[in-house]
């Protein structure tokens, strides 16, 4: 390869490259969401001899390309990556090759090198880029694949037959490049694209002329009706979200068969138009065909064969009598490929439910895995819609998504995946999240893992709380989303729990944590003044509790809900008979809850909290003051004196009340229900007995 195409400096390598991937993976026309790769070839000084090397940088296993960042490029000499052609074993031994790249690294290498790299390091140009469009998997899924590729491209692009991923592949690649020296890339049967230039703006438009040219055709050649006429109308929004939040809460127990998962809910216009049409059913059966796909999608999804409008009950029992079917089928599927040397089974629970007129869920081990196994059942409809647009959509065959889906090399991809947090998969909702102790919670539940609902009455609240908690994430709403409610009513409790529900498939953990205080005498204390601490509190955690509840039952999947009542709740003190008496209202709410709810394995317990003024929307609210009038100190020294009156003379925090939810809904007391938790740094007077 002549010196004169490549970049002089490493910075100047690394800088185009990644700039060239954030603006490919920037449009999802182009590739998926962490699918495909890009690399660019370059002069860096050997650290040991000091004299210049060849070098390829390319995007690592893992990772996105829109977001990618330098220590997600795996960085390989190019002799030594070039010289593995000498020492292939061939395609039955291909695997062996991926521990080979090892020795190829350039110092500590980055990133582990993907399975795509031959691909890269093999191609003769200095930059290459291999993605997944859905114009350009589409002719590459079509029945005639290879003649409408001649036909789009003419000679500017050649088809590569389907190969999986591999050492193998890149040869064929690099052998079809150098044999078509006018050519601009490739499209992978059943794959993907794969483009090549000797600069990397030379590099970035060759793609993108593949994918427009490959759109444009579709555009105009394909027919306007791929998936056959309309058999059922989608549900109106209304109706469709509130059958979605009946259905999700089932669907995600059963998909939880093996595994707990977190779900997602699509209701987009192409998923309502394919679940719509006649052809659905055939088309959904074939199963996706791009190793990405269907490494997240599984090879088929389960689909239900009811139309929008058939009666609640009957759904549920129907996706029950499929989820059944769906794992026979699984199950035979992986001991008709199974050999010897296979992974395990890894569940049989399918990721993707299809529901006509309602819409999609998908799951996953967190909200992004669930949603973007979502994303990509989409790109796989795009696919579909083009293939049968202009052709027949031919996946590839069942044998080669099983060697794909249980690869050896797959499994030590998941094997290196960090172990899960104490709460990953769990949902948790938090009312009065939106400060003090709920806040707190919130902050510490997702930090633990869970997906966390905020639920205040003040929305702006939540939604800072909220913010907080996503900021930094790919997509915040993937950890943590806002809901304005006012617990005291029962439409508002009902409409949050369905957001919830919406937003990531149901309800494992709640907190009853929303509540306020008015210090008053008893003579003083007005019967609104009752009615209100008890409609917040007692009423507020009947309700969430109750409507919760109903999800946890539905879901099959135990839960816990915790109180978070008081001190007060059997401590008699002064001027607070409202507020005591709504906490006790709790208290036993907790004990009944408990004895009833234990069958579905579902815990209640309750945390009692004293003393904590720091962050308190209450004692901010003017409870403080009075409290402080009470006991005659200056208010801003009432935790001061609540800490000396304690057994511990330690202040309580709502990051303390905050750790005791963790405990309580963490693993570790699995087998605790109907318990009171002391926060309170020891008050003798308030000891349960």
């Amino acid at each position: 390869m002549p010196d004169t195409t490549m970049p002089d400096t490493t910075t100047d390598v690394v800088n185009e490259l990644l700039g060239r991937s954030h603006r490919l993976g920037a449009d999802p026309r182009n590739t998926n969401f962490a699918g495909g790769n890009t690399s660019a070839k370059g002069r860096a000084p050997d650290p040991v001899t000091g004299e210049d090397v060849e070098l390829l940088w390319v995007k690592g296993s893992g990772g996105d390309l829109g977001t990618l960042k330098e220590p997600g490029l795996a960085v390989l000499r190019l002799d030594r990556l070039r010289a593995l052609k000498d020492v292939y074993p061939g395609v039955e031994r291909e695997d062996e090759m991926v521990a080979a790249f090892d020795y190829c690294l350039h110092g500590k290498g980055g990133a582990a090198p993907s399975i795509d790299t031959a691909m890269h390091g093999l191609v003769e140009a200095a930059h290459v880029d291999h993605l997944h469009p859905d114009a350009g998997i589409a002719l590459a899924t079509a029945a005639d694949g290879e003649e409408l590729t001649r036909r789009v491209f003419g000679e500017r692009v050649v088809w590569v037959p389907w190969r999986r991923p591999g050492f193998q592949l890149g040869l064929d690649i690099a052998a079809i490049a150098a044999a078509n020296p006018t050519a601009i890339g490739c499209v992978l049967g059943g794959h993907g694209i794969t483009a090549w230039g000797e600069t990397s703006e030379e590099c970035e438009s060759r793609s993108l002329e593949i994918i427009r040219t490959a759109e444009a055709y579709l555009a105009e050649h394909g027919r306007p009706d791929p998936f056959g006429p309309v058999v059922h109308d989608p549900l109106p929004e209304a109706e469709r979200h509130a059958r979605a939040a009946a259905l999700f809460p089932i669907v995600r127990g059963l998909a939880a068969t093996d595994a707990r998962v977190v779900g997602h809910y699509t209701d987009t216009p192409e998923v309502l138009d394919f679940l719509s049409r006649a052809e659905h059913p055939r088309l959904a059966a074939l199963g996706t065909s791009c190793p990405d796909h269907f490494l997240r999608t599984k090879v088929a999804p389960l689909v239900l064969d009811l139309p929008p409008d058939a009666p609640l009950e009957r759904a549920a029992e129907r996706l029950r009598e499929l989820h059944a079917a769906y794992r026979a089928d699984y199950t035979a599927y992986y001991e008709r490929h199974a050999g010897p040397d296979s992974p395990p089974m890894r569940g049989a629970d399918p990721a993707i439910v299809l529901v006509p007129g309602v819409g999609m869920f998908s799951f996953g081990k967190d909200k992004q895995t669930a949603r973007v196994a979502g994303e990509f059942y989409v790109n796989a409809v795009n696919v579909m819609r083009g293939a049968e647009s202009v052709s027949t959509y031919v996946p590839i065959p069942e044998s080669e998504k099983f060697r794909i889906e249980y690869w050896e090399l797959e499994e030590a991809k998941l094997r290196r995946l960090p172990k899960p947090k104490p709460l990953a998969t769990r949902v948790a909702l938090v009312t009065g999240g939106g400060s003090g102790i709920g806040a707190a919670t919130a902050r510490r539940l997702a930090a633990e893992g869970a997906c966390v609902v905020v639920a205040d009455r003040d929305l702006g609240a939540a939604e800072k709380v909220a913010a907080e908690i996503g900021a930094g994430a790919y997509r915040p709403s993937d950890t943590a989303v806002a809901v304005g409610v006012d617990v005291t009513s029962e439409e508002q409790v009902a409409a949050a729990v369905r957001a919830a529900v919406l937003a990531f498939g149901g309800v494992d953990l709640v907190v009853n944590n929303a509540g306020l205080s008015l210090s008053r005498s008893l003579l003083e204390t007005s019967l609104a003044d009752w009615d209100l601490q008890h409609d917040v509190m007692a009423r507020g955690s009947f309700l969430v509790a109750r409507e919760t509840a109903k999800v946890m039952i539905d879901q099959a999947m135990g839960g816990d809900i915790v109180y978070i009542s008081s001190k007060n709740a059997v401590f008699a003190g002064p001027n607070n008979v409202a507020y005591g008496a709504a906490k006790a209202d709790q208290a036993h709410q907790v004990r009944l809850l408990a004895a009833e709810l234990g069958g579905h394995g579902i815990r209640v317990n309750g945390v009692n909290p004293d003393g904590v003024v720091r962050g308190s929307g209450i004692f901010a609210s003017g409870w403080g003051a009075n409290r402080a009038k009470v006991y005659g100190v200056e208010e801003e020294r009432l935790g001061e004196f609540y800490a000396q009156r304690t057994l511990l003379k330690r202040e309580v925090l709502p990051e303390h009340v905050a750790a005791a939810v963790f405990v309580l809904a963490a693993s570790d007391l699995s087998h605790t229900t109907g318990l009171h938790v002391p926060v309170d740094a020891g008050v003798a007077a308030a000891f349960l007995r």
